[in-house]
């Protein structure tokens, strides 16, 4: 007669495993969301570096008032995926001009909802500063100051 070997998990075996997979995706899971957050956040960081060149350059050749006029780029994305829009207006200075990108209400991760990153160009300085209201440094540029953005 031929001995009948059992093969199979025991329950308790079966049980570890499950606990494992569970404490596996309660570490996972909120470190996705960031990940995805991040991810949906450079878009308007990739967006709004598209428009710095063409400024610049309108602004050294035709002046600071029409390099903040949307007009003046008329083959621009004016918006994206997770960006809803994106506005070119002249800053509180005679000098400087924002290129502000507000992010979309639904269909994002909640940390960048409704939330605005803001480039501000100084024709004077040729400099550029970045600042946005997302408070999680997790998800925001380094280089961006955090504040509330107006307008």
């Amino acid at each position: 007669m031929k001995k009948q070997i059992q093969q199979g998990f025991t329950l308790i075996e079966l049980m570890i495993v499950v606990a494992i997979i569970g404490i596996l995706a309660a570490v996972a899971i909120p470190a996705y969301q960031d990940y995805t957050a991040k991810a949906q956040a450079s878009e308007a960081y990739t967006l709004l570096a598209g428009f710095k060149t063409p400024m610049v350059e309108i602004a050294s050749s035709q002046g600071i008032t029409t390099a903040c006029d949307i007009s003046a780029y008329p083959s621009a994305t004016s918006s994206g995926k997770s960006v809803a829009s994106i506005v070119i207006a002249a800053a509180s200075t005679a000098t400087s001009c924002n290129i502000t990108a507000t992010f979309a209400t639904s269909g994002v991760n909640t940390k960048i909802a409704g939330k605005k990153v803001r480039m501000q160009y100084d024709s004077l300085t040729g400099a550029w500063k970045c600042s946005t209201d997302m408070t999680d440094a997790g998800v925001r540029n380094k280089a961006c100051d955090v504040g509330t953005l107006d307008t």
